[in-house]
């Protein structure tokens, strides 16, 4: 889940789990009998304290990595929000500028797909992975997704 407003978008640096030290968006896994849309907003409540208003799908990433199982990611974007973000066991909220993303502290995928997220760009990205090298990537656009 990505917040965007005002020409900036709320991220996380991630604490613990896979990915920890890195930013990215709050997210996380789909609990039985959830949507992948209710378990965005849950866990963008439960990482920054804040509940996402009107999200709406922009994204669908697959990843084939050597190390984890594969993961498929349901990307959602809203523009407002209820709350304010707040440090949590799993996450510390970053606001960044629309033009100065720390893509450097982020997996090396997102400066393909976020610009996409930022510019209300549908898109369905695949990436491999061997570790935390990328071997392949492909990114489609002009998609329609239902929410």
């Amino acid at each position: 889940m990505f917040i965007v407003r005002e020409g900036r978008i709320l991220l996380i640096e991630k604490k613990r789990g896979h990915g920890a030290g890195k930013i990215n968006g709050p997210g996380g896994k789909i609990d039985p009998g959830e949507t992948s849309l209710e378990a965005a907003v849950r866990e963008t409540q439960e990482e920054l304290g804040i509940t996402p208003l009107a999200p709406r799908k922009l994204g669908e990433l697959w990843f084939a990595m050597s190390d984890v199982p594969d993961i498929l990611c349901h990307v959602y974007r809203a523009d407002a929000f209820e709350g304010e973000p707040v440090e949590t066991a799993e996450a510390v909220p970053l606001w960044a500028a629309l033009n100065d993303i720390p893509y450097d502290r982020m997996w090396v995928d997102d400066v393909m797909w976020l610009p996409l997220l930022i510019d209300d760009i549908a898109f369905r990205g695949r990436f491999v992975f061997e570790e935390e090298s990328m071997l392949f990537h492909e990114i489609e656009t002009g998609l329609v997704w239902e929410n």
